[in-house]
């Protein structure tokens, strides 16, 4: 797979291509911006529709061609860093909070791979295997006739462990174990976070799940949690909810959700975390507000 449209958009002045090799342009301030985002445009796959993919590297990443870094592949990728691409026009600020805790040594660098979403993102994003087999399921064509088609999950779950992930660790400095590998989400994308690291245990070490929209096909994905929780052995787990607007609904949820991620084995503070966000609700602004909790909990130094 080749990409020659590969863009990279810069505040410094030495840059890597996807190729490896150094680059030298001019200082360029992009407003909204903080560090060095690569873009892909239309990132093709055999498995479901092309889309555009951003790489944000972390301070450092040009100046040593020898160190690795952890990689957390985060969805609906166009909101996450730039203000002007944001569907609300507020984005996350990753680039911005990521680099504030690195420097402040809160945190190991790690490179963001954002995924942008497509007009199926609620198939996409929707766990295939808790709605069950699609004959004679009412769940299954409940879904199918409210959001206009199938889930997609299960080839949007392949696109990331079979192409996308290949192709950061060919071009990018990446350490590519499954405890170097993160997933994360808000609403639905907190569900395919969650069905990543169930169903690819053995690709991704960590998800943060943040504003999981559990309520989605009357909550069937929690019943799915108790059966598929990977190892807490080797995995980390972060949810986390608001209580205004569409995350007011959560809590009933998550609470089931929570017992079942105890039984599972895992520790609260160890390798599992869920927190209540008093007043917060369902928007970019709030998960902006609150996404070092997260980065900093898999991350940590």
């Amino acid at each position: 797979m080749k990409y020659s449209n590969v863009i990279l958009l810069i505040v410094g002045i030495t840059i890597v291509s996807c190729s490896g090799k150094k680059q030298h342009q001019q200082p360029s301030k992009l407003p909204g911006i903080t560090g060095i985002i690569g873009h892909i445009d239309q990132f093709k796959s055999k498995y479901v529709d092309a889309r555009n993919i951003d790489i944000w590297l972390p301070p450092g990443y040009s100046e040593n061609d020898t160190t690795r870094y952890d990689v957390i592949y985060a969805q609906d990728g166009q909101n996450l860093f730039d203000p002007k691409k944001s569907f609300t026009g507020i984005d996350w600020g990753l680039d911005e909070t990521m680099t504030q805790l690195i420097d402040s040594n809160k945190i190991h660098p790690a490179i963001i791979v954002g995924i942008w979403n497509t007009p199926k993102r609620v198939q996409e994003y929707m766990p295939r295997k808790p709605l069950g087999q699609p004959y004679n399921n009412e769940r299954f064509l409940g879904f199918v006739s409210q959001y206009g088609g199938q889930p997609l999950s299960d080839d949007y779950l392949k696109f990331m462990g079979d192409e996308l992930k290949p192709y950061i660790d060919k071009h990018y400095h990446t350490l590519t174990g499954p405890s170097h590998t993160f997933i994360m989400g808000s609403s639905m994308g907190g569900l395919i976070a969650l069905y990543a690291i169930s169903e690819y245990p053995d690709i991704f070490g960590g998800a943060i799940c943040m504003s999981t929209h559990w309520p989605i096909a009357n909550g069937v994905t929690v019943g799915y949690v108790k059966d598929h929780l990977p190892s807490p052995q080797n995995h980390k787990l972060y949810f986390d909810y608001g209580t205004e607007t569409l995350d007011a609904q959560y809590e009933q949820y998550q609470t089931i959700v929570d017992d079942m991620v105890k039984q599972a084995g895992y520790e609260y503070g160890i390798n599992w975390v869920t927190r209540k966000f008093q007043g917060a609700d369902h928007s970019e602004r709030s998960w902006r507000k609150r996404v070092h909790f997260p980065l900093t909990f898999l991350l940590d130094n």
